[in-house]
């Protein structure tokens, strides 16, 4: 772990961090949020208890002398008080809110059941804030075609590549950045991806995806390599990083008017997911499985975007505005 950033996390949330990283084997940015989340709520349990001065700034708050005598005071009562100040204080969406219940629910379950240093879970009936579900945005299968077109350059090969892999095989961003050459299977043309919580999953490539890595291999730089096992190489010889793809695909998403639309690296892995769902009639099991997905739940929105666009047909039908007349006088009764 960054000893940077824990330096004043006290022992009883290293270990619990420790536990996550290598027990569980959450990845270095989930751990980090696991301790930014839970910072923020001793700073405000420290704050609330009046146990810090009046006039100590919130980020000023040291949370090193926390230890299990100050959680077991913690109620379900004060955890809603703190969903509170994070809604009205520091104007954290639901969504954010949703990730600071999980980190807590996962703290707390952790000194529960794991450690057994609390007889009782004491957030353990703590509800989720609801999210607003929105729907993906995604490129159109036209949309796409446009994109893989304006790839033009000295770099045209890679990027082509880079983005041939974001559409048909619904990567992550961090999971493109972390192929390997030794990750392409060639005699079975599968890639094999290291996704979230170092878990492995393989993927078949098409034969776009099979052409654009082979082309780009004949042109990859081979000589005074930093990183030789990396797939992706940057101008610097390099394994590329991820701004350097953010860049790239923000380059042609301007090319085709889609850039400040919200559209992004991650809307890509939308629209291979949902490509695959509506032109390809991709099983949802199946789908989770390509993307890597823990739950069914996750991998269920892109049904909904079938039912979108039914609801969309419906409403720009030209009779959806006809309404029956009202007041009618010469209307014969039914036998």
């Amino acid at each position: 772990m960054k000893t940077s950033i824990y330096d004043e996390a006290p022992q009883i949330l290293k270990e619990f961090l420790g536990y996550m990283e290598t027990v569980k084997g959450k990845s270095e940015h989930t751990v980090e949020e696991y301790y930014l989340d839970l910072r923020t709520f001793f700073r405000y349990i420290k704050q609330s208890e009046h146990l810090v001065s009046e006039q100590t700034e919130f980020q000023d708050i040291t949370i090193s002398d926390v230890n299990i005598e100050l959680i077991r005071t913690i109620t379900l009562t004060k955890v809603y008080e703190y969903m509170n100040f994070l809604r009205t204080d520091r104007q954290n969406k639901a969504a954010s809110r949703s990730r600071k219940v999980s980190s807590l629910r996962t703290f707390f379950k952790y000194l529960t059941n794991k450690v057994n240093k609390l007889e009782v879970n004491p957030i353990e009936e703590l509800e989720t804030p609801k999210n607003k579900k929105a729907l993906p945005k995604y490129l159109t299968l036209e949309q796409s075609l446009e994109l893989l077109s304006k790839v033009e350059g000295p770099t045209a090969e890679r990027d082509y590549c880079i983005l041939t892999l974001f559409l048909n095989c619904g990567l992550r961003l961090s999971e493109l950045v972390g192929l390997n050459i030794s990750d392409v299977h060639n005699s079975n043309k599968t890639l094999r991806i290291v996704g979230k919580g170092n878990k492995e999953r393989i993927v078949y490539l098409n034969e776009s995806c099979v052409s654009a890595i082979q082309r780009y291999l004949t042109v990859r730089p081979k000589d005074g390599l930093q990183d030789r096992k990396a797939l992706f190489i940057s101008k610097q010889k390099k394994r590329i990083s991820p701004k350097t793809v953010q860049y790239i695909v923000k380059k042609y998403l301007n090319e085709i008017d889609l850039g400040g639309q919200g559209y992004s690296v991650h809307k890509l892995r939308h629209t291979a997911a949902t490509l695959m769902y509506q032109h390809g009639h991709v099983d949802i099991r199946v789908l989770k499985d390509i993307l890597g997905h823990e739950n069914l739940g996750t991998t269920e929105i892109y049904t909904h975007l079938s039912s979108q666009q039914m609801e969309d047909a419906a409403l720009k039908n030209p009779l959806s505005h006809v309404k029956q007349r009202t007041g009618r006088t010469n209307v014969k009764k039914q036998d």
